[in-house]
């Protein structure tokens, strides 16, 4: 399983249209093919902080997922719509039986 984490800093002018655009990406992707989980959350402290987590079952399903139109109509309209930069980590989730002797 592959989980990305980001965060994105919005404009505050803009958080409205800002949460419509997520709300619409996350909607679509959930759609997908290998995708377990895609969620923006607000942040509690800064609330023009947005947060998204993603799972998704193999890296196979990651790399779909980054040549969708969604996705290349999303990844288009953050330089407007962001106050900052984006940061990302993305984490690879193994069993403990990945090692074992068969």
């Amino acid at each position: 399983m592959i989980i990305i984490h980001g965060s994105f800093p919005i404009k505050s002018e803009d958080r409205e249209e800002v949460i419509k655009k997520m709300q619409d990406m996350a909607r679509f992707s959930r759609r997908e093919s290998g995708c377990i989980t895609y969620e923006f959350y607000i942040g509690l402290s800064n609330p023009n902080l947005v947060l998204l987590f993603q799972e998704w079952s193999s890296v196979e399903a990651l790399e779909s997922h980054r040549e969708t139109d969604h996705m290349r109509n999303f990844l288009g309209q953050l330089p407007a719509i962001l106050d900052g930069e984006v940061v990302t980590r993305r984490y690879e989730v193994r069993s403990g039986d990945d090692n074992s002797e068969t």
